[in-house]
């Protein structure tokens, strides 16, 4: 059997077994394609059935998770916990509190996880959680008692040497303060090493509200040097108006790039002249506004709800809201519009065909794996100071932060390069994340 067929075989197989879960689909379907010149240069990576024990998650949780709203009323979410692959370290991933989420969500998020640790060069394993919760709307009351609920369940399947949530869509600090109180109240400890993203006055580290959006851009610019060309003088898209795109936004400007344009899930921003990273911090994480009142006070920007923030002319994309939010007409009115850089600080936002396009018409593209990478690794670098019972400084961390995003970068281009694709960080980033895993897997035997 050639490699071909037995990668279909390996995808139909779990297709069957995995009805429905496109997302999931999609990941799956990306690494695989990639694997297939690993198999080709290395066929021992097919033995003892690694392929599709690297595709089935060691242990899924689906739970009930009761909570009374501010009106006496009974409400009834899901709950979810996807804990992939440890063959690395303890699982490490965030938790996404979002009305779309669902098993297929949270497996390709668990799975895209797996690669993405594996890429920061810590002993973390991959996993991912959440719940078809909305935050949006709801009293601070409602959400600590739905917080507090939901850790009930979870609890007796996480810690600090087993798996280690974070936060994600919907979950930031004070989601992770209301989960952690509940854990600590349920465990009769202090066990501080258990989620990360926490307060600083209570394990947390510096750095980790801003280390997604700082760690993309530090792979951008490592990838841009690459090709001889940096941030500076370049104008950037930014899609997303939340953590994510706020620090990446803070962090291009100070590199010298001007950040033309955001958006949210009601529309998008013109700005032509540079985003007032305060004033927009105000607005969404202080005020909880949509992104049209940072046009309403700021006098140069314009909000548009109809048509595309990347019709915009710009040098680089990063696209940095959610999974599949760019596809193969926006990927085309990027390449027209002058972008010759992508990467993402969201996990999955390119779309298949987007990625198409990009490798078709001459773009450099990093994929979330590699790219927003930052994240996790400052989490990683968060379960170091609690478990020492420290705490390093800002430079200190961002230090570390942006080293990590450089040898991430590094592997990825001397990867693609080892297996004959210069220049496609996918590839790149699939094959250099896999073979720490797959190696880890075969040399502990079939668990």
């Amino acid at each position: 059997m050639n490699v071909d067929e037995q990668v279909s075989n390996y995808y139909n197989l779990l297709l069957k077994r995995n009805a429905g879960e496109p997302e999931f689909h999609q990941a799956v379907s990306e690494v695989l394609d990639s694997l297939k010149v690993v198999l080709a240069k290395d066929p021992h990576y097919a033995d003892y059935g690694l392929i599709q024990r690297l595709c089935e998650p060691e242990r899924q949780l689906i739970f009930r998770v009761p909570w009374v709203d501010d009106k006496g009323t009974v409400q009834v979410n899901r709950g979810f916990r996807v804990q992939f692959n440890s063959a690395l370290g303890p699982y490490k991933g965030g938790l996404r509190f979002h009305p779309s989420v669902n098993l297929g969500i949270i497996k390709f998020l668990g799975f895209e996880q797996i690669f993405k640790n594996s890429l920061t060069g810590l002993p973390i394993g991959g996993a991912k959680g959440g719940s078809d919760f909305d935050p949006k709307g709801r009293s601070e009351a409602e959400i600590m008692r739905f917080c507090q609920s939901f850790m009930t369940e979870l609890f007796r399947h996480i810690g600090e040497y087993r798996d280690v949530p974070a936060g994600d869509i919907g979950v930031g600090g004070r989601e992770i303060g209301f989960l952690f109180g509940q854990y600590r109240r349920l465990v009769n400890q202090h066990e501080s090493g258990v989620l990360t993203g926490k307060g600083l006055t209570w394990g947390g580290s510096l750095v980790r509200t801003e280390a997604t959006g700082y760690g993309a851009v530090y792979l951008t610019n490592e990838m841009m040097a690459a090709h001889n060309d940096s941030l500076d003088g370049k104008r950037v898209i930014v899609s997303g108006s939340g953590n994510v795109a706020i620090y990446a936004t803070a962090k291009a400007q100070e590199l010298g790039a001007t950040v033309i344009g955001f958006s949210d899930s009601s529309g998008w921003v013109h700005t032509p002249n540079g985003v007032d990273v305060a004033k927009l911090r105000e607005i969404k994480d202080q005020r909880r506004e949509r992104v049209s009142v940072y046009a309403d006070e700021i006098k140069d920007a314009t909000f548009h709800s109809t048509g595309s923030l990347w019709s915009l002319t710009a040098d680089v994309a990063l696209p940095c809201a959610t999974q599949n939010e760019l596809n193969g007409e926006h990927a085309n009115m990027l390449a027209d519009n002058g972008v010759r850089f992508v990467a993402e600080g969201a996990n999955m936002p390119s779309t298949a065909d987007a990625i198409e396009v990009f490798r078709e018409r001459g773009i450099y593209f990093a994929p979330g794996k590699a790219a927003n990478a930052g994240g996790v690794a400052t989490s990683a670098l968060e379960m170091q100071q609690n478990a020492s019972r420290d705490s390093w400084s800002f430079d200190y961390t961002d230090s570390r932060l942006q080293t990590i995003m450089s040898n991430i970068f590094k592997s990825i281009d001397r990867t693609a390069r080892e297996y004959g694709h210069e220049g496609n960080y996918v590839v790149g980033a699939n094959i250099a994340g896999f073979r720490k895993v797959a190696d880890a897997m075969l040399a502990q035997g079939v668990i």
